[in-house]
């Protein structure tokens, strides 16, 4: 079962398992627009149901399900509802772990990069109380994701019933095919493919931090590949350590740098317009991220992770400039 399986990372890693043979249950909504579906368009699913039926799938399926993806949750970092971020991201990831402890099935859960806040105390995928309790989100969604964390933690420390296998992965800046329904949490990428096709140039935000040129804001870009790559890791490999693993490229570049090679590999002239960070995202912007992938490397994950200027280059010739952008 993937939650979030017709979303962006749960769609991609949909796509990985059909390619084995495993039948495939989405647990997602898929909306009235013309985006989401198509994320799965090409799945041969063995069902799909709506949120709200998980519990009963789940227990008329009892003994069936060889594992759990968690990617579902609400994800917009400026989503304002919190109680229905509690419902979505934290009482559900509670009910699917303790499912999954009662019935001795594998769990993958998505955890986020934005429980690292401003990046104060570093980017460490550390699982001690010690250190979340120092980590301090700067959104709801980044709160939600960090508080199951420490819940995982509480659960263990306490004895408390797990799955057999589990880990929590801390996505950092993901782009790659299918995120297109996602408005304006769509990756940097697609928002500036568009914007050099119909304008010949681009916008990004200039900095309002003095120790950051305009455009020279930094993050952690990893490719949607890589992510999946990980979490099948996670999830079928005996012998991968639980707990909390970042999931990046391990390398921080800037926005402009992302620019250029996007200029580059698409034959135009660097056109870089820049614009005030919306007022909405003022003291709520992560101006540095970046993965240490050193705990992932040494649990046993050793397949390369791909460079910034390699998947841009897949990304814009394989899915943005042909007819059909859908893996």
């Amino acid at each position: 079962m993937i939650t979030g399986g017709a979303g962006f990372i749960g769609s991609n890693i949909a796509a990985a398992l059909d390619a084995t043979g495993a039948d495939i249950v989405i647990s997602d909504w898929i909306g009235a627009d013309d985006f989401k579906w198509r994320n799965i368009a090409k799945r041969r699913l063995f069902d799909i149901i709506p949120p709200e039926a998980t519990e009963v799938f789940l227990e008329s399926n009892r003994g069936k399900i060889a594992g759990v993806v968690h990617m579902g949750a609400i994800s917009t970092t400026a989503e304002a509802d919190v109680d229905a971020i509690v419902r979505h991201n934290i009482r559900l990831s509670i009910d699917l772990w303790t499912y999954c402890s009662r019935e001795n099935i594998p769990l993958v859960y998505a955890s986020s990069a934005a429980t690292y806040g401003n990046g104060s105390q570093g980017f460490f995928d550390r699982f001690d109380a010690d250190y979340l309790s120092r980590l301090r989100p700067l959104n709801a969604y980044g709160w939600s994701k960090h508080m199951f964390d420490r819940w995982a933690l509480r659960a263990i420390e306490t004895g408390a019933p797990c799955p057999p296998r589990w880990a929590g992965l801390k996505f950092f800046n993901v782009y790659g095919p299918n995120e297109y329904h996602k408005g304006g949490q769509r990756s940097v990428v697609v928002q500036l493919h568009a914007q050099i096709r119909e304008w010949g140039r681009v916008r990004l935000f200039r900095s309002d931090n003095p120790n950051y040129a305009d455009g020279g804001q930094i993050r952690d870009f990893v490719w949607v590949d890589d992510c999946v790559r990980i979490a099948l890791w996670a999830l079928q490999e005996p012998s991968a350590p639980p707990g909390l693993y970042n999931v990046g490229s391990g390398t921080a570049r800037t926005f402009l740098d992302k620019a250029k090679i996007m200029f580059a590999e698409l034959g135009v002239e660097p056109n870089v317009e820049f614009v005030d960070l919306p007022a909405t995202l003022r003291g709520k912007y992560q101006y540095f991220t970046c993965a240490n992938m050193d705990k992932l490397r040494a649990a046993g994950f050793v397949q390369p992770l791909t460079s910034l200027e390699d998947g841009l280059r897949m990304y814009i010739r394989d899915y943005l400039e042909t007819s059909d952008a859908y893996r």
